[in-house]
């Protein structure tokens, strides 16, 4: 289905903004740092992840170790999806065992995403605490899911639809809205 642009809710300015104070926000809840580690949800989330652990290491010289999480085998609608799952490798090369896991994802929407996420978190170890960070919370919780860290607060209708941009695979930063071509 064609999708239109309804908005342009963020540039790259803004962006960094949110980058810088969500970090500062991670630094200041965290007091050991190097108990933190940081995973990713395939795709965005993981480049969000990078991006965070960078400036964790550039504002407080810490190198927070960042991980990969497919959650594809752990969605709830998994067998009822009619498209093919391709699934991908989760890479966490460090132990969760009693760490403070910072788990990341680009855009927060059922909580179905991050249900799984913790599954499959759960299934790698025992973390001392799970603490969420999401770039754009858009509301519309089926499940108690609540983040820790949020970039940006956008409520939208369920028509339409959040795309995070980032300018390691999308050339540019920018959180758009889109929705289906033809509707008003």
């Amino acid at each position: 289905m064609e999708e239109k642009i309804k908005a342009k809710i963020m540039d790259s300015g803004k962006i960094k903004r949110a980058f810088n104070r969500i970090t500062n926000e991670i630094t200041e809840r965290n007091r050991d740092l190097n108990n933190l580690v940081i995973i990713g949800i395939r795709t965005r989330g993981v480049f969000i992840a990078k991006r965070i652990s960078q400036l964790i290491e550039k504002f407080e010289g810490i190198k927070v170790p960042v991980g990969v999480l497919d959650i594809t085998l752990y969605r709830d609608d998994f067998s009822e999806r009619k498209e093919k799952h391709i699934v991908k490798q989760t890479k966490i090369d460090f132990s969760i065992t009693d760490k403070d896991v910072l788990l990341v994802d680009d855009v927060l929407f059922t909580g179905r995403t991050i249900r799984a996420a913790m599954d499959s978190i759960i299934d790698l170890g025992r973390p001392k605490t799970i603490q969420l960070l999401v770039f754009i919370d858009r509301g519309h919780r089926e499940l108690p899911i609540k983040p820790d860290y949020i970039g940006k607060s956008l409520p939208t209708s369920r028509r339409e639809k959040v795309r995070v941009k980032l300018k390691d695979i999308d050339k540019e930063d920018e959180v758009i809205i889109v929705e289906p071509a033809g509707m008003k």
